[in-house]
C-alpha cells in the first residue's frame, strides 16, 4: 500500500462526515519453524494486511480495523466508523496532535530492518543446533523443543492534520526450552534471544548450554519457610520489576487517579544516583522507533534522573487532561485508541557486579523465575510468585520454589540497588536488581 491510499481513505472519510481522522496500514510476513528432540514439528509462515481507522466527529471519536482492503470493504468501513463516533459520548480531551507538534521528515535512520530473508531449511538448522546443545547437557532429560522465526513488518500511518510516516522492522528469533530430571523432580529451563538483524544472534550452542543448564540447576528445588530477607532479581527477569512504573506514570493512569505515583512527579522514587532512560533512537533497538502512534517525534528521556521522577509519559488525551505537554509516547493497535508505550527503556547499572550484589545482601534468595504477578495500582502493593536459588554468605546453596515475594513498590523502589550487569535483550533492559528486607512466603 502506498501513501497515496491512506490520503485517499482520510479524505474519504471526511467527505463522510468526519472532522478530522487517522489511518494506518499494518503490513506482515514471518516464517517459524519448531523442532523436538532431534526432528521438524511445524512449519508455519503467515503474511497480512490490516487497516485501522480513527476518525473524529467534534469530541466524538470511533475506532475500526479490517483487513479488507477492496474498495467497497474500505468504504463501508469508512462509514461504520463515521456512524459509531456520531453516537459515541463526547471527550472534550480527544483529538489528533496538531499540526505544529507532528514529526516532521526526513526520518533517522535506525537500522532496524535487515533485508535478509532465511529459509525454512535454515530456520530448522538455527532450532536444531540450540535444541541439540541444551540436550547434549549432562542431566537434561527431555526437551519441549527448539524454535527459530523471521519476520517482517512495516507499519504506515497518516493523518489529516498532515502527518505522512512509515518504517519497517525486521527480527530473527531463536529459542529453547528443556526439561531436566525426572519423576517428581523435573525442572525446566529455556534461553533464547530476539534481534533485529540476523547478524546479531548470539551462539546458538552457547544459548543452547544455558537452557540445558538452567534445568539442570534447578533439580532438587526446596520449599522454605515465610522469612524476611534479601532479594535479587536476575537481570533477564528484572525488567519486570520494573513495568508497575510505567504503568504509574502512564498519563492515562495518573489522569484516572489509579496510579501510586500520581503525587510523585518531581520527587524521588528511587534512591539517589539511579537513571532510567529511553532511546528512541537506538541502532538496531529492538524498541526503537522515529515517530510515536499518534505522529508525534520521538526523543530521548531521562524518566528517573538522580532517582527522581522527571516526567508523566502521556498520549495526545492524557496531555490534554492533565494541562501538560505531549511526551510521544502514543502506542496503539488496528482497532484501540492510543495508549502509552516506551522505547528502548534503560535502567543504568551500577558499580557492582552479580557476585558482588549476593556478598553485599549476604543472605537471602536470587530469583530467576517469576509468574502471576498481583498489583495494586493504586497503593503499588505488589506480589509475585517466584523461583530461584538460596544463598547464605553471598554464595549460592541450593535451588528454592513455590515462593511469593511481597512488598509496597514505593518502599521497594526507594531501596532498589541496580547491578552491574545489563545486558541488552528486549526492548526493556535493567541489570540484575537487589532489594533488601523483602517479606518471603513459603511454607
Amino acid at each position: 500500500m502506498t501513501p497515496d491510499f491512506l490520503e485517499g481513505l482520510l479524505a474519504q472519510a471526511k467527505r463522510a462526515g468526519a472532522d478530522t481522522a487517522e489511518a494506518v496500514i499494518a503490513e506482515s510476513q514471518s516464517l517459524s519453524v519448531g523442532v523436538r528432540l532431534g526432528a521438524l514439528e511445524e512449519v508455519e509462515r503467515s503474511e497480512s494486511r490490516d487497516l485501522g481507522l480513527r476518525v473524529f466527529v467534534g469530541k466524538r471519536q470511533a475506532t475500526v480495523a479490517g483487513s479488507n482492503l477492496s474498495p467497497e470493504a474500505v468504504a463501508r468501513l469508512v462509514e461504520r466508523a463515521v456512524a459509531m463516533a456520531r453516537l459515541a459520548p463526547e471527550d472534550k480531551y480527544a483529538g489528533l496532535a496538531p499540526a505544529e507538534l507532528i514529526a516532521r521528515g526526513p526520518f533517522p535512520d535506525l537500522d532496524i530492518f535487515d533485508p535478509s530473508q532465511p529459509t525454512a531449511e535454515a530456520l530448522e538448522a538455527h532450532a536444531l543446533e540450540i535444541e541439540d546443545a541444551a540436550r547434549a547437557v549432562t542431566g537434561v532429560t527431555n526437551s519441549e523443543g527448539g524454535s527459530a522465526s523471521w519476520g517482517t513488518s512495516r507499519w504506515l500511518f497518516a493523518t489529516t492534520e498532515g502527518f505522512l510516516g512509515a518504517h519497517q522492522t525486521s527480527s530473527h528469533s531463536t529459542y529453547a526450552s528443556i526439561i531436566a530430571g525426572d519423576g517428581d523432580n523435573m525442572e525446566r529451563g529455556g534461553e533464547g534471544r530476539s534481534v533485529r538483524w540476523a547478524s546479531d544472534m548470539p551462539s546458538l550452542h552457547a544459548m543452547g548450554q544455558v537452557a540445558g543448564q538452567e534445568a539442570v540447576g534447578a533439580l532438587g528445588a526446596r520449599k522454605i519457610k515465610s522469612t524476611t530477607a534479601a532479594v535479587i532479581f536476575e537481570n533477564k527477569i528484572a525488567a519486570s520489576v520494573i513495568s508497575p512504573l510505567i504503568g504509574a506514570i502512564s498519563g492515562p493512569s495518573v489522569a484516572r487517579g489509579n496510579s501510586f505515583l500520581k503525587d510523585k512527579l518531581g520527587q524521588p522514587v528511587f534512591a539517589r544516583g539511579i537513571r532510567l532512560y529511553e532511546e528512541p533512537h537506538r541502532k538496531r533497538g529492538l524498541g526503537s522507533a522515529p515517530f510515536d502512534d499518534e505522529g508525534l517525534p520521538t526523543r530521548d528521556y531521562n524518566l528517573i534522573q538522580d532517582g527522581v521522577l522527571t516526567t508523566f509519559l502521556h498520549t495526545m488525551a492524557s496531555a490534554r487532561q492533565l494541562d501538560q505537554k505531549p511526551t510521544g509516547h502514543a502506542s496503539r493497535s488496528m482497532a484501540t485508541p492510543p495508549t502509552v508505550g516506551t522505547n528502548n527503556l534503560t535502567l543504568q547499572p551500577g558499580p557492582v557486579d552479580l557476585a558482588g550484589l549476593l556478598v553485599q545482601a549476604r543472605r537471602g534468595l536470587f530469583v530467576t523465575s517469576m509468574f502471576g504477578p498481583s498489583l495494586n495500582a493504586n497503593t503499588g502493593d505488589w506480589s509475585v510468585g517466584v523461583s530461584g536459588f538460596w544463598f547464605e554468605n553471598g554464595q549460592i546453596e541450593y535451588p528454592v520454589n513455590e515462593v511469593t515475594v511481597a512488598g509496597n513498590l514505593i518502599d521497594l523502589y526507594a531501596r532498589m540497588v541496580p547491578g552491574a550487569d545489563l545486558e541488552f535483550r528486549s526492548s526493556t533492559n535493567t541489570p540484575s536488581l537487589l532489594f533488601d528486607a523483602v517479606a518471603i512466603a513459603g511454607q
